[in-house]
């Protein structure tokens, strides 16, 4: 069989190595418009607070490495024509300008995202900064060493870290976001003020409910921001305002979201049968709402990528979905969380409602303790887990997983309530805080129907 890969970053790495891993002798040829593969963006805030000391240690796998295993790299080729009807690629390399043709049995679309870049006036200035690949890693970098007042667009998850590593380095940090929270993706308003408060007790200051309209140049040289309700100024612009799916070469030729990511089915198999896409450039199948959703993160890719290259064998292994569970550490907290937020399961329609369990983590005999919160979502009607979020100077990102798995498993609360967990005063009390926080959401749902009664 001969298998073209369009794109090579964290799930064309792993459709590549489980390819041939299982069937050595297949033909795959790849084709990437960079001089890297394998990039961990999320390494970016900590070369910056310099938690890690190398950037490129971010990379975990070569082209060389791919090469080894029987693969055909073709870097710095840029793809410009696919057609799937008669199962064809165009590229070009990008040093020589030569075109090639190409053809496949089977393609593999793994041509990720880019950083969404708002269309406002402005934005091209040299110290306005993007943050996703290497590159811009580097530049984010050497920037930070000479800029000190150093404003982050956007409050997701790399805003905030970049916040973070920054508030570390001695900077003046400003953070700009468009919503009323932080984090609006992943976790509720009340356990993003814990975040906030966190990130303003370390200097960084946060403007929320400002959409940022232009960029200019003030008298004395500096970064004008522009937004619905102020002016600011910075020595140096990070924008972080969230990812595209770069999937315009199969446009109109397989099916998309309105977005523009690719749609899969159970199999990482577009709406082309010959055609399997992962990661960022397209959906994933979002188990809280049995819905396609687009969720960009590297957890995603790589599991999909993996699946891809089993599938094109035939339909082997089933993708089991994702709960989006992600966790971040934050100024010596964990903040964690997986599925829907109390939020976005009413926006979704779903009958859902939330109890919010903040104690210690373990007996307050022992020498030390953290107090922990966590906000346990569930489906009123079936008493289904939705979702869940964690703050804690104590680790709670494997707590996460746990409920992770009890979403995919569509656990109850009741479920939960008395789920067998170990009792250990070094690690929690006679009940495990996630029974605690689930017996909680059980109390709440009997009295309700007491005073429905």
């Amino acid at each position: 069989m001969k298998v073209i890969v369009v794109g090579c970053t964290h799930a064309g790495t792993a459709a590549v190595e489980q390819i041939l891993q299982d069937h050595p002798e297949t033909e795959i040829t790849v084709y990437e418009r960079d001089d890297n593969i394998s990039f961990l963006s999320c390494g970016i805030a900590l070369y910056l607070g310099r938690k890690v000391k190398r950037l490129e240690d971010m990379f975990y796998a070569s082209p060389k490495d791919l090469e080894k295993l029987g693969a055909k790299v073709h870097m710095k080729y840029d793809v410009l024509k696919i057609d799937s009807k008669n199962k064809t690629v165009m590229c070009e390399n990008m040093k020589t300008h030569e075109i090639i043709n190409d053809t496949y049995d089977k393609l593999i679309m793994t041509t990720g995202s880019t950083v969404a870049v708002p269309p406002i006036m402005g934005i091209s200035d040299t110290r306005i900064l993007m943050c996703k690949s290497y590159a811009q890693a580097q530049e984010i970098y050497e920037t930070a060493k000479k800029y000190h007042h150093i404003t982050i667009v956007g409050g997701g998850y790399i805003g905030v870290e970049l916040a973070e590593s920054y508030a570390n380095t001695d900077h003046k940090v400003s953070l700009i976001q468009s919503r009323d929270q932080v984090l609006n993706n992943y976790i509720d308003k009340d356990t993003s003020e814990n975040v906030i408060n966190l990130l303003k007790e370390h200097g960084v200051d946060i403007f929320l409910n400002e959409r940022v309209t232009g960029f200019d140049r003030d008298d004395d040289d500096n970064i004008l921001i522009e937004t619905n309700e102020t002016d600011h100024h910075a020595d140096l612009v990070i924008v972080c305002t969230g990812f595209v799916a770069n999937t315009e070469l199969l446009r109109g030729q397989v099916d998309m979201d309105r977005h523009g990511a690719i749609i899969i089915n159970d199999y990482t198999q577009t709406s082309n049968p010959d055609i399997y896409a992962a990661g960022d450039a397209c959906t994933v199948n979002f188990n809280p709402t049995n819905k396609p959703a687009y969720m960009p993160l590297a957890t995603n890719a790589i599991r999909q990528g993996a699946l891809a290259g089993i599938n094109i064998f035939g339909d082997i292994q089933k993708y089991m979905g994702t709960q989006a569970t992600s966790a971040m550490e934050l100024f010596s907290h964990t903040v964690a969380s997986t599925g829907l937020t109390l939020k976005h399961a009413l926006d979704n329609k779903i009958n859902a409602d939330a109890v919010i369990y903040h104690d210690y983590y373990r007996p307050d005999y022992m020498p030390t303790t953290e107090m922990l919160t966590i906000k346990l979502v569930y489906n009123k009607d079936n008493r289904r887990i939705l979702g869940a979020q964690f703050f804690s100077k104590h680790e709670v990102a494997q707590s996460a997983n746990t409920i992770s798995v009890c979403i995919q498993n569509k656990n109850t609360i009741d479920d939960l309530a008395f789920m067998d967990m170990l009792f250990q005063p070094n690690y929690d009390n006679p009940f495990n805080y996630l029974n605690l926080v689930a017996q909680q959401a059980v109390a709440k749902e009997r009295d309700s129907k007491k005073i429905e009664s």
